[in-house]
């Protein structure tokens, strides 16, 4: 895949909620209107940022596992390029799911303003509550208000994508595309941080694990909605690698509550021995671990080792996905639960 490069430069050209589709923009039917905008060339200083948060990824993704069972697997962390045909797959898989995606997080906004201070600010010009005590310094402020909500998230999301080969059977595939849609715009019109990746292993003797990075909360970009489109069917799933490295960046997150959700048709197999009850209990460990660090884990799953999922995640933490066109309003409606 090729490396990619953001778009810093044209990020103007398009809303922070939503790029091609405003959530004020609305047609006739009610529907988003999409707006198409071709981003001008990068700036080499916007090329260079790219490259420094590229290596600063890999770097960071090499130092949380080198104490771990996967210290020497050759890891590289790209950061996949969009193309017109990558924004043209992505207006097509997202036209019938953003009204479902926007009146999910309309109902979730009560909880958010929920999330107050018990306190009033007093001496305001207006508010709801009359203070009567006020009223003799003739300033006018006579009102209090609730204070707003706080302006960091209670909640940031990770979404680990297997891409793995058998993923490309029977609709899996777009399936989790329109599933990490519909958590990435939901996450966005929420103010949630979100971190999306995929992952594969054994593309090479040289690259042995291969991670992807479509979103990431530290350098969010506009364009992340079109690299979304860039997930697909590889080669093997090293899961234990994969959840080690999102949950850590998770359990670094300020936020109160991390979730991370792993969409995955199948169990961990890689070269060379990377498979069976090591793997499993490679993936438990690390569970066990991030969950002691406030870490919540779910597995989403879509395809025929249900069993061997469940097994490895748990009842609680294990979701089974028998509905593949259900999945991305299941999916986000289980994390506006979380707030």
């Amino acid at each position: 895949m090729k490396k990619s490069a953001d778009s810093e430069e044209s990020s103007s050209l398009l809303s922070e909620q939503s790029t091609d589709m405003a959530s004020s923009d609305t047609g006739e039917n009610g529907s988003p209107q999409y707006h198409q905008a071709n981003p001008e060339p990068m700036a080499e200083d916007a090329r260079q940022r790219e490259r420094d948060f590229r290596k600063k990824l890999n770097h960071a993704a090499r130092e949380i596992v080198s104490d771990s069972i996967h210290a020497r697997v050759k890891l590289i962390v790209h950061r996949p390029d969009y193309n017109q045909e990558s924004k043209e797959q992505y207006i097509r898989l997202s036209q019938e799911l953003m009204p479902v995606v926007q009146e999910i997080a309309r109902k979730t906004l009560p909880l958010l303003e929920h999330e107050t201070s018990a306190g009033f600010e007093r001496n305001r010009y207006y508010g709801s509550r009359f203070q009567a005590d006020s009223v003799a310094y003739r300033d006018y402020r006579h009102f209090a208000r609730k204070r707003p909500p706080t302006e960091t998230p209670t909640l940031a999301v990770g979404l680990r994508v297997d891409e793995s080969a058998s993923m490309s059977a029977f609709g899996r595939l777009e399936a989790a595309k329109r599933a990490v849609i519909a958590v990435y715009e939901f996450c966005r019109l929420r103010h949630i941080p979100v971190l999306i990746y995929g992952d594969t292993a054994d593309v090479s003797r040289l690259e042995q694990m291969s991670l992807y990075a479509y979103a990431d909360f530290e350098k969010p970009d506009d364009h992340d909605r079109y690299r979304l489109m860039g997930i697909r069917a590889r080669s093997n799933n090293r899961d234990g690698m994969a959840l080690r490295i999102m949950a850590e960046r998770l359990a670094h997150a300020p936020q109160q509550a991390k979730l991370l959700i792993s969409i995955t048709d199948g169990q961990p197999k890689a070269m060379d021995d990377y498979t069976g009850s090591y793997a499993a209990r490679d993936m438990r460990q690390t569970i066990e671990e991030y969950e002691r660090k406030g870490v919540a884990f779910l597995a989403a799953a879509i395809g025929q080792d249900k069993d061997v999922i469940h097994d490895i995640y748990g009842q609680d933490k294990f979701l089974d996905i028998a509905n593949l066109r259900q999945f991305p309003a299941r999916l986000v409606r289980i994390i506006a639960r979380y707030l």
